[in-house]
């Protein structure tokens, strides 16, 4: 125990108020770890017993050419993703590039001129503004091409506001858009039940109405996905926590067989959707991360559960406390300043094991209405299940932490950023 904390002083410059402040935060949050742990090992039953239903066989890591026809390790991914998730049908592919691609596939492949969609979780993720037409001048926006987007924010105390959601959904509700995760809001994920609650009151007011689901960061945190409680979709990013680090690539959307057969003609072109495309040989890779996604994501959570706590006892704001209820990888911290802000996330780039000399500073990022610092070191560029921290740079300062492919990893990455913090303030 003690040379596992004198490498903290000795090697990266830690100091003994913040080492004895990591001693006590590991003694505290070892309960938490428990049940983070319990949940991993169910989730890892349920993709294996996923694996073995499919009949899985190294026959299906090999290469096709071309259009990709008869790709046995596309459709078997597809299937293995259809069991584990609890879905009809699915796409997954490494030519999605990233969560919002699987996203805006998703959207535009459904929904048409004259529908309705309602974002019920406040608005979606930022990358989504110009599609949706809040931000921007796309022609072919959902505003300048007719579907109509309402949406319910959550309530002062960052609760869903389950009464505003029955009272907005009407007749003419064509879909309802869920946001699992945070996001860049400082309140806690939406989490299973709060899905389930939601899809109830939308479905008994309609029950053509589509529920949908942005799953990104949440895959993996409950013994639930948002499909197994009545979800028509869900979509996410294989270089999050589903790709397990392995993944070099790509997304998916999982839900009914009639939606994912519309999604594949937007993806394709209709008359082909899913029967082409290739994998380039990532198959393997793609198999061996979802197998090892249930312990990457729990390690991934220990980091943040850790990270919330040590700096909550240097009393700044966190969200969420480490023993809340959590349905995604992500843990804010209100640092209430640019400058820490960027100490933070300094502090994450030196503890990386790729690009460690990088000094990360904030710039306009597509997709964004605000300068962005992003801090990561990863071995996959973007994989946000690997260790990374991001903030927009505006007030109050709110910097966001995630991933680790190991708890130590993450663990190192918190401390470092609160030295630099610490640094800054007794230089002020």
């Amino acid at each position: 125990m003690k040379q596992r904390y004198e490498i903290l002083r000795e090697v990266f410059n830690i100091d003994n108020e913040i080492i004895d402040a990591v001693q006590q935060t590991e003694e505290e949050v070892q309960s938490q770890f428990l049940k983070i742990d319990e949940i991993k090992e169910y989730n890892q039953y349920k993709v294996l017993k996923a694996m073995q239903a499919s009949s899985l066989s190294d026959q299906h890591f090999q290469w096709t050419t071309g259009y990709g026809y008869n790709d046995l390790g596309r459709e078997k991914l597809e299937e293995v993703y259809s069991k584990v998730f609890g879905g009809e049908d699915a796409i997954v592919r490494p030519t999605i590039v990233n969560g919002t691609h699987a996203l805006t596939l998703s959207l535009t492949g459904i929904l048409k001129p004259g529908d309705e969609m309602i974002s019920v979780t406040g608005k979606p993720y930022d990358t989504l503004d110009e599609l949706i037409g809040l931000r921007g001048s796309y022609d072919l926006s959902f505003k300048n091409l007719g579907v109509k987007y309402k949406q319910v924010d959550f309530l002062s105390n960052g609760e869903v506001d389950y009464d505003g959601i029955h009272s907005e959904i009407k007749d003419s509700t064509t879909l309802v858009y869920i946001q699992r995760s945070t996001g860049y809001g400082f309140r806690r994920a939406v989490d299973i039940e709060a899905i389930d609650k939601i899809v109830q009151i939308a479905k008994k007011k309609n029950s053509n109405i589509i529920c949908m689901v942005d799953n990104c960061y949440g895959e993996f945190l409950e013994r639930k996905e948002p499909t197994e409680v009545g979800v028509d979709l869900i979509a996410g990013s294989l270089i999050k926590n589903p790709g397990g680090g392995l993944a070099l690539s790509g997304g998916y959307i999982i839900g009914k067989k009639a939606l994912i057969d519309l999604i594949s003609f937007r993806m394709t072109s209709p008359g082909i959707g899913k029967e082409c495309g290739l994998t380039f040989g990532t198959s393997r890779s793609l198999f061996q991360g979802l197998f090892l996604a249930p312990h990457i994501v729990s390690e991934a959570i220990k980091g943040a559960v850790f990270c919330g706590k040590l700096f909550e006892s240097f009393n700044y704001k966190v969200v969420p406390k480490y023993n809340d209820k959590r349905s995604d990888i992500i843990q804010a911290i209100e640092l209430g300043a640019k400058e820490k802000v960027l100490a933070f996330c300094k502090g994450i780039q030196e503890m990386a094991p790729v690009d460690s000399f990088v000094k990360p500073e904030p710039w306009h990022m597509p997709g964004y209405d605000v300068p962005v610092i992003m801090a990561a070191g990863a071995f996959i560029q973007g994989s946000s299940i690997e260790l990374s921290s991001d903030a927009p740079i505006k007030p109050p300062y709110v910097v966001y932490f995630q991933g680790g492919l190991t708890y130590e990893h993450s663990k190192i990455g918190a401390i470092k950023a609160l030295q630099n913090i610490k640094n800054l303030d007794n230089n002020i």
